[in-house]
């Protein structure tokens, strides 16, 4: 998950965190992994973000200074309300009451996963980066134990409210079909997969494991927004040679300075562009949010939007095996591999 590029930005790109620790807050960097290990559609400076452990150690720092959060989870209660119980249950209605599946998609450390299930929802929060997700298990864990250890026991996940899971979101096979209820793609994270093909593979992979009729809710950034950006109508011109003179680069690909990272990845999408990806991925689009260019608001009628988030419902037809309680596993583990 990640900002768009800050063009106001004149001080130069660090790789020690320089410009974070003038503002008192440490977003730097802790060492990088290896670059040959990069899974399919991810960019070389996503790859030092995901395998950064100090990214993740001052996420919830971050988030919590980014508008943009607080405008996506209204979004998301509106769309995914608390849950009602049945205070007098049927025999009937016990044998098929489940709590709905909701697969987060670029999870981070949680910050949407644990209000979901605090509303009575299960989540699958599914993430590149192992330290984001080892920090989601320990803010489980010491939101549900006493106890003041700093070891973490083993549990079973399958028991849990949240469950995680290390994937590449290109590479989703071993997750079964029709499994999830609804699914979440917040925070520009399908921009953050670079190319195509692998943006259209996670769509595809999203509608397959979404049960028909169920939904998804996707943010990205929006391209044009660069025309309000300090520095952005050249970087747009640049967008567009590297794609024509370049077959691996698009129009809406830029590489920025980001929280003390030299080379981060964003693909930045026209709303047309955005619309055609999932329908082609078998997608029907309901409803079309524009974000004010500080992600603060809404954007109003005529002002150029500095995002999108859409909610997009399945296309798959329905049957009545399709409804039924999940009674296989969601996930089989051995399958996912994201490093190779």
């Amino acid at each position: 998950m990640n900002q768009p590029p800050d063009w106001t930005a004149h001080t130069p790109p660090t790789r020690s965190g320089e410009n974070q620790a003038r503002s008192g807050k440490n977003y730097g960097l802790s060492g990088r992994s290896a670059r040959w290990r990069r899974p399919p559609g991810v960019a070389e400076g996503t790859w030092d973000y995901v395998t950064d452990r100090s990214i993740a150690d001052h996420y919830d720092a971050f988030v919590a200074d980014t508008p943009l959060c607080r405008v996506d989870e209204a979004i998301l209660q509106e769309i995914l309300p608390q849950r009602k119980k049945d205070p007098k249950p049927s025999l009937e209605s016990l044998e098929v009451e489940r709590n709905p599946v909701v697969f987060d998609f670029g999870c981070g450390t949680g910050r949407a996963a644990f209000p979901l299930a605090d509303r009575g929802y299960r989540v699958v929060a599914v993430d590149l980066s192992q330290r984001m997700l080892q920090v989601v298990n320990e803010k489980w864990w010491h939101r549900n134990s006493n106890s003041d250890s700093s070891v973490l026991p083993i549990t079973n996940q399958s028991t849990r409210p949240i469950q995680t899971l290390r994937a590449n979101l290109v590479q989703l096979d071993c997750i079964a079909e029709n499994v999830a209820d609804y699914g979440i793609c917040l925070f520009s994270t399908l921009g953050m997969i670079q190319g195509s093909d692998h943006r259209s593979a996670f769509l595809r992979h999203a509608h397959r494991i979404i049960r028909p009729g169920g939904g998804f809710l996707i943010h990205v950034h929006h391209r044009w927004a660069a025309l309000r950006e300090y520095g952005g109508v050249r970087s747009l011109f640049r967008s567009l040679i590297q794609s024509l003179a370049q077959r691996k680069s698009e129009f809406g690909d830029t590489v920025y300075a980001y929280r003390g990272l030299e080379k981060m990845f964003m693909h930045r999408f026209s709303k047309y562009e955005l619309i055609a990806d999932l329908k082609k991925s078998g997608w029907q689009v309901e409803k079309v949010w524009r974000i004010s260019i500080d992600g603060s608001t809404f954007a109003t009628r005529f002002a150029i939007p500095g995002g999108y988030i859409i909610h997009a419902k399945s296309g798959k037809p329905t049957a009545d095996s399709d409804l039924r309680p999940i009674a296989t596993p969601l996930i089989n583990a051995s399958e996912c591999n994201p490093t190779h």
